[in-house]
Order: C-alpha cells, then structure tokens, then sequence
C-alpha cells in the first residue's frame, strides 16, 4: 500500500511561510476541478485542497513558486493528525505534505486574461 499523491492546479493564494530554528513552512492551498456530465450538460466541479511543505532552512528556494495563480504539478504524501480541542473533543484531519513541486509551463497561444 503506497501513500501518496499528484495533482495539478492552481495556487489559491500566495503561500503563508513560517520560519523555525531548523527549518520552514509553507502552506497554501491548490484549487482542481473535473468535469462532471449530467445528461447533455457539463460542469465543472472545483475544490481547494490544503497542502503543507516542510523544507530545512536554506533550502526553502522552491517556495518561490507557490505564489497565487501558479499552475503546479504537487506530488507528496498523506498525514494523518489528531488532537484534542480546548473542549476536550477528539478532533483529527488528513494532511498533505508535499514533497516535489514543479510549475507547469504554460500553452503556447493561450493567454490568461489578468
């Protein structure tokens, strides 16, 4: 069994980096979206996936692309958090945390209307 993901999107907003003694971290959310068809129709169903990158300091220079509007293809793994809330309520999530980013060149022709 193997944990892991790719996708492609866009980043939502510019990533929020936070520096620590040994390394940083940045978190920024990817928009995706599918076609989804209903009879003759198509839609297209979109989403906002959180990703988190962890990267000693120093080597922090690919932060650099998650900047809002980039189109990135993100590949990492999934993390599993729980904890318990100032209520005393177990809460938990799924984290992903990724490892490689690459930017996704754009098409030749097209243009992104600004």
């Amino acid at each position: 069994m193997k944990n892991s993901f790719e996708i492609n999107g866009f980043v939502a907003s510019t990533a929020e980096v936070r520096t620590f003694t040994n390394s940083s971290l940045a978190k920024f959310p990817i928009a995706v979206s599918r076609e989804e068809k209903t009879g003759d129709s198509t839609s297209r169903i979109s989403a906002l996936i959180g990703c988190e990158m962890w990267r000693k300091n120093g080597e922090s220079d690919s932060f650099k692309l998650l900047v809002k509007g980039a189109h990135l293809q993100v590949s990492g793994y999934f993390q599993p958090q729980s904890w318990t809330d100032k209520n005393g309520v177990k809460q938990s999530r799924v984290v992903l945390i990724a490892t490689e980013i690459a930017e996704i060149p754009k098409k030749e022709g097209t243009a992104k209307a600004g």
